[in-house]
């Protein structure tokens, strides 16, 4: 806790604060980190895998193979999610499940199953978008600055 909260907290709950601290279970980090390494390296090896398979069975080239292999993974994610296993997979595993692309496919596919109750367009639709947007703005954005850097490193060069 910061120092300047703990400064506003009277003695009986600063007190409190420090009993809860000393009752509290220790973390497996070594556990959870080796999960998450695993876990990780395991989707990202299965990415490995269909690329591989788009390029040797559908003549796709590395180039090429990229855009197919991010949309299988993105479906693959968004079907465990809809099925109940990828949140189980990322129970078990923490960190390791959000590798890029599929543990955003996973947040997009969760906050979608969330709020269908609210129906299509307001539930499904709204609350999808609200992570996605902050997303693609903030790529939207980072492009175009770097692409201003780039022009201004070209026209000085």
């Amino acid at each position: 806790m910061a120092d300047q909260k703990k400064k506003k907290l009277t003695p009986v709950q600063q007190e409190y604060q420090q009993l809860a601290k000393r009752h509290e279970p220790p973390r497996p980090l070594l556990r959870n980190f080796t999960r998450a390494f695993f876990t990780g390296g395991i989707i990202c090896l299965i990415g490995q895998g269909i690329q591989e398979m788009f390029i040797r069975y559908f003549d796709f080239t590395e180039k090429t193979a990229g855009n197919p292999t991010t949309a299988v993974l993105i479906f693959l994610s968004a079907l465990l999610t809809g099925l109940g296993v990828y949140d189980r997979i990322a129970q078990w595993a923490g960190a390791g499940t959000s590798v890029p692309v599929t543990g955003f496919a996973n947040s997009i596919a969760s906050a979608a199953i969330d709020h269908r109750s609210e129906g299509f367009v307001l539930g499904v639709g709204g609350n999808m978008f609200k992570l996605a947007g902050s997303v693609i703005v903030f790529g939207v954005f980072s492009a175009f600055v770097i692409g201003i850097v780039k022009t201004l490193i070209k026209m000085g060069g």
